[in-house]
């Protein structure tokens, strides 16, 4: 045992400046990549399906290319491809390095694009044939001398491969020529035989969030209006969450609707919390019963909609209920934000208050972007039968969007006069639809029906996967990008949808360039007699708990005990497919779980949500209960890779970073690491 954990320490040594093992198709401001039709063809790069171009990119690639007015055809060639390069639809990690110049595989990599898995190695070839060419403007010139050839910058192909290349030693993608790009051809872990789950907590809570500390403790919310904090136990310690009830981290329960769509539907953290001590909660009110519920109504005359013509009898409640976004502070009750156990209950600000035109699909999580700072806002399409109205596509409404505000730099009386604010925020001017006078500038992403629940990747912060509820056929899960279409109430899954009902401005689907699900499922297929679904997404894997499970991402639904898996296949395409994973309990839960008759499966009940805490394992947050993965064998489930985990920690104290049994914190780079070691690891077994 003590050789296997030195082999595994040194191992982890030797991988841990690693970068990334996964990729999927991005753009470089992060976008997805658009669908190129006949308007939008590319004459020049000649990208076809998609790409991240544009057509005006297309053009100034073409006149740059012209400019360099290379001599040599061969070498021209070659340099087209790589100016080219920026309109790959994996541009966003082939030019990880450097923004002058895709990474070039140097090495054998499979080209992602071939059939017939040829190799390549496009940096040699690229060095061979310009080497001695006069490049005018070269992308690869390391000073202003211009004209250039690659000969008077490098002594030979491997100083300039080691330059600009990038293949297999660095784990990430490359350029190999063409439309193509090169990737690391490992292969993911093996399968989950199952899931084992442990019951730590009887209490029924909607949102979790670990304590921005890093610590063992966590956050739960109740929809009711309460936020608790609790302190998570080690793995295997046999003992249950932590949790005072009598004394909540914050009560909103005098201001919080709660009523099976109505609630306190999210809250998250400031990421300078522990300077600041700002925090967020998004909840639903009663303007009848709360004189701070107030604000414009979502149906109005910017978007051609008279809140008196919703349709009484379709159920409509024009404005009765707001959802509401209020920031609050934990400022003032104790020596620094990190160590207090209860916040302030006084709103700071109103950052955010809108009328509801109906009574469900408020959706509401809020979360704060993992690279940019900026606060997200999930926002479902308002409720009835098909969003008859068509709000999740109409560009001057917010409903059925993701919103992006700063909320750290407040709007000035022109944003206010000129932009009719919902609250206390600016823009930020990098939005898709800044300069659109078309769209709210607020606006991120559009086409959603009721979007629930959307996590980062851990590992990979350009992943945000959202689970989104469907009308009666397919429940999804979509792959987020800035300024995305998701399709809703055009699409439903895959296929086009039209509303019994639709009083509403009808789009056609030729107007939109819709993103459709990367996995998902249909109603049809889940285990229960209620004639019903509704999605419930989940997180990527990225605990140590149960190596089988990492990188895969785990998700559920609402109504049934059923649960699934998604695998990227291969790693590094952005193809995902989804499977049904079975799963029991421990019979060594600290609480024991509900079992009906013989049943090998226990009884959730309802499942509301998942979480994640500060040492990446994953919880589920049912109305029987809170749930936490543990150990496969626990279960009598068999992870090859299981017994190469070290075990759990003792828990840090408030304040201090979890920390691994070897002594490494459990940020980022270490489970970066422990991703590549698993895929390596299992090439044994």
């Amino acid at each position: 045992m003590r050789c296997e954990v030195m082999a595994l320490f040194v191992l982890l040594l030797s991988l841990f400046l690693l970068p990334s093992c996964y990729s999927s198709p991005m753009c470089m401001d992060q976008s997805y990549p658009k669908k190129i039709n006949s308007s939008s063809s590319l004459a020049f790069c000649g990208y076809n399906d998609r790409a991240c171009c544009s057509t005006a990119d297309d053009l100034a690639i073409g006149e740059r290319f012209t400019k360099m007015n290379i001599s040599d055809a061969a070498c021209a060639d070659v340099i087209k491809s790589i100016l080219c390069a920026q309109c790959n639809p994996y541009a966003f990690d082939l030019y990880s390095k450097s923004t002058n110049f895709p990474a070039l595989c140097n090495t054998k990599l499979v080209a992602l694009s071939s059939p017939t898995n040829s190799t390549t190695d496009f940096c040699t070839e690229t060095w061979n044939t310009c080497k001695d060419v006069t490049i005018p403007n070269s992308p690869f010139a390391t000073s202003n001398a211009s004209p250039n050839k690659l000969s008077d910058s490098y002594k030979a192909a491997t100083d300039f491969c080691a330059a600009v290349g990038g293949g297999a030693t660095d784990q990430g993608l490359c350029f190999s020529g063409g439309t193509s790009v090169g990737f690391n051809g490992t292969q993911p872990a093996p399968p989950p035989q199952g899931i084992c789950l442990e019951k730590i907590f009887n209490g029924s809570y909607a949102n979790f969030a670990p304590h921005p500390d890093g610590s063992n403790r966590v956050f739960l919310a109740t929809q009711s209006g309460k936020i608790f904090l609790a302190t998570v136990p080690p793995q295997g310690s046999g003992k249950t969450l932590d949790i005072d009830l009598t004394n909540p981290f914050i009560d909103l329960t005098d201001l919080v609707h709660y009523d099976n769509e109505f609630g306190l539907n999210g809250f998250t953290f400031h990421p300078n919390f522990a300077a600041n001590g700002r925090f967020f909660v998004a909840y639903n009110c009663d303007k009848s019963k709360s004189a701070t519920c107030s604000g414009k109504c979502s149906c109005n005359s910017e978007i051609n909609c008279d809140p008196l013509k919703l349709g009484t009898s379709k159920g409509a409640l024009p404005c009765q209920y707001h959802t509401v976004v209020a920031e609050y502070t934990v400022n003032g009750t104790s020596a620094s934000p990190n160590m207090a156990k209860n916040a302030n209950p006084t709103e700071v600000s109103r950052v955010f208050t809108m009328g509801l035109p109906y009574n469900n699909h408020h959706a509401g999580q809020i979360y704060f972007g993992p690279t940019d700072g900026y606060l997200y806002f999930m926002m479902g399409d308002g409720g009835n039968n098909g969003d008859p109205w068509n709000f999740a596509q109409l560009k001057k409404s917010v409903l059925g969007k993701t919103l992006r505000l700063n909320i750290d730099i407040m709007p000035t009386q022109a944003d206010i006069d000129n932009l009719t604010l919902w609250g206390n925020y600016s823009i930020p001017k990098d939005n898709p639809y800044f300069t659109d006078r078309t769209f709210r500038p607020e606006v991120y992403t559009l086409g959603h029906r009721n979007p629930w629940r959307c996590s980062y990747d851990a590992e990979r912060p350009a992943y945000l996967f959202c689970g989104e509820t469907s009308e009666d056929t397919y429940e999804e899960i979509n792959l987020i990008s800035k300024g995305g279409n998701y399709g809703w109430r055009i699409y439903q899954g895959y296929d086009l949808y039209s509303p019994s009902w639709a009083p509403g401005p009808n789009i056609s689907a030729n107007s939109i360039d819709p993103i459709f699900p990367v996995m998902g499922y249909n109603r049809s297929e889940v285990n229960n007699n209620l004639g019903s679904a509704a999605i419930v997404s989940g997180y990527v894997y990225r605990g140590i708990t149960d190596p089988c499970l990492y990188g895969r991402f785990i998700f559920g639904d609402l109504y049934a005990n059923d649960m699934f898996a998604g695998t990227e296949t291969p790693r590094g395409s952005g193809n995902f497919s989804r499977d049904r994973v079975t799963f029991t309990c421990t019979k060594s839960s600290p609480i024991p779980c509900d079992f009906t008759g013989k049943s090998t499966l226990p009884s959730l009940g309802y499942i509301y949500s998942f979480g994640q805490d500060n040492n990446k394992d994953l919880f589920y947050l049912t109305s029987k209960g809170v749930y936490r993965v543990v150990r496969p064998s626990l279960c009598g489930y068999l992870c090859p890779l299981e017994k190469n985990i070290p075990l759990s920690a003792p828990p840090p104290s408030p304040g201090q970073s979890t920390q691994s049994s070897l002594g490494l914190k459990m940020k980022s780079p270490v489970m970066l690491v422990l991703t590549c070691l698993f895929v390596l690891l299992s090439f044994r077994f």
